[in-house]
């Protein structure tokens, strides 16, 4: 059954997901797309979805965000 925080936490595809986690290391958009294998381009489009989606409006927000609604991991420093 599901809960009303449930239907409030936002879906992240996987690859979502993944940039997000480069993100919460410091990466840019180049590092993560060489990384990945994937282009830039392609990085900045799954950013764009990733702050729409958390209704946030930088990356640094939605790294937070993320973690705090159980989205990604953040990995200690």
């Amino acid at each position: 059954m599901k809960t009303q925080a449930d239907a409030d936490c936002p879906r992240l595809t996987q690859r979502e997901k993944e940039c997000l986690s480069w993100v919460a290391k410091g990466k840019s958009s180049f590092a993560i797309s060489r990384i990945l294998g994937i282009s830039e381009h392609t990085v900045h489009f799954h950013i764009k979805n990733i702050l729409l989606k958390l209704n946030v409006s930088s990356r640094f927000v939605a790294v937070q965000k993320a973690a705090r609604l159980g989205l990604i991991q953040l990995e200690p420093q």
